[in-house]
């Protein structure tokens, strides 16, 4: 019985399909192709354009930015820390690439807002696992430096990206964005993080049990620490599409589009639990999609903000209590 359960959950065991076909990924993805048909209809019969070049191209742009948040953020959230820094960072990182870009060159810009997003990353890390600060309280402090540092130094936008450089976020291929390519990428490299490499591993054993893990021989900290960085990381990909976009740094660039709760958001509501040990990459992106779509479908209806808010606010406390009682139906048919 036991080697039967073993091949059940692992990846690539018997039951593996199944399994992945009746979980929270594939529900979130068919929500999303159910949001856009449902979407269609009713612009459609308000008589506007739904699924034109233009719109489909404006959703995916829409997607960029805060994929790639809730990429990152979904990697903390899996070992059940969190981060509630990254509007913050987003806003100084695109000022950071405006500003060296316009007095270097690009390399030189990408480096310090990756080198940023990474000291930031490995500070929150730290704050976590050495001085024992609960996530919610470490990462909140940080955004608050942050956010103490931009309202000391800026204005208002600063900086200036060169033209080649805002090609990532406007080119596209067809009806795709370039700037979806780099989505797809980071996308690409943190599954195989998490389902092929042993950190991967270790994160899901921290957020499913710290204490088993740390008896297994998982050294708990570092692996916090590396989710902490890799999340940052993921930010300062966004800062950097977000600059090509604006043509320059922005005070306001995060905290305006709420990316710290629009991320979390976007990993509850792709089926990752915030207690971490559960979920993954893929349901995020369906997460992501769901956002974007109800967002241009609002946008198009000239849906109040307070009825907006209210309307996504319902959307994701029913998928996560959906979710919660698939988890309990299953326990129990155990």
């Amino acid at each position: 019985m036991r080697a039967t359960a073993t091949a059940r959950l692992r990846p690539g065991g018997a039951g593996w399909p199944a399994a992945r076909l009746g979980g929270p990924a594939a529900g979130i993805w068919l929500a999303a192709l159910g949001v856009t048909l449902l979407g269609w209809i009713v612009v459609t019969a308000r008589g506007g354009e739904f699924l034109t070049q233009p719109h489909v191209t404006g959703v995916l742009q829409n997607c960029v930015a805060l994929g790639l948040i809730a990429l990152g953020q979904t990697v903390v959230i899996l070992t059940g820390s969190l981060d509630l820094s990254v509007a913050y960072l987003v806003s100084l990182g695109t000022l950071v690439a405006a500003e060296t870009m316009a007095s270097g060159t690009v390399l030189t810009g990408v480096f310090a807002v990756l080198l940023l997003s990474a000291a930031v990353g490995l500070a929150n890390g730290l704050i976590v696992t050495r001085l024992k600060v609960h996530a919610f309280i470490a990462t909140l402090g940080t955004a608050l430096i942050l956010r103490g540092w931009i309202e000391d130094n800026y204005t208002g936008p600063a900086g200036e990206v060169p033209a080649a450089f805002r090609r990532l976020g406007y080119d596209r291929i067809g009806p795709v964005p370039v700037s979806v390519f780099l989505l797809a990428a980071v996308a690409l490299a943190l599954w195989f993080v998490c389902r092929r490499t042993r950190l991967g591993h270790h994160m899901y054993a921290v957020g499913g049990d710290e204490h088993a893990a740390r008896l297994s021989g998982v050294r708990t900290g570092r692996t916090v620490v590396l989710a902490h960085v890799l999340c940052s990381l993921c930010v300062g990909a966004a800062a950097l599409f977000l600059a090509a976009r604006f043509g320059s740094g922005s005070p306001w660039a995060g905290t305006e589009a709420r990316y710290d709760l629009e991320s979390i958001a976007a990993v509850v509501l792709g089926g990752t639990v915030l207690a971490g040990g559960r979920g993954g990459v893929a349901g995020t992106l369906g997460g992501v999609l769901v956002l974007a779509v109800l967002d241009s479908v609002f946008d198009q209806l000239s849906v109040d903000p307070f009825v907006k808010n209210v309307l996504r606010g319902v959307i994701i406390i029913a998928a996560v209590a959906l979710y919660a009682r698939r988890r309990r139906t299953a326990r129990r048919s155990r």
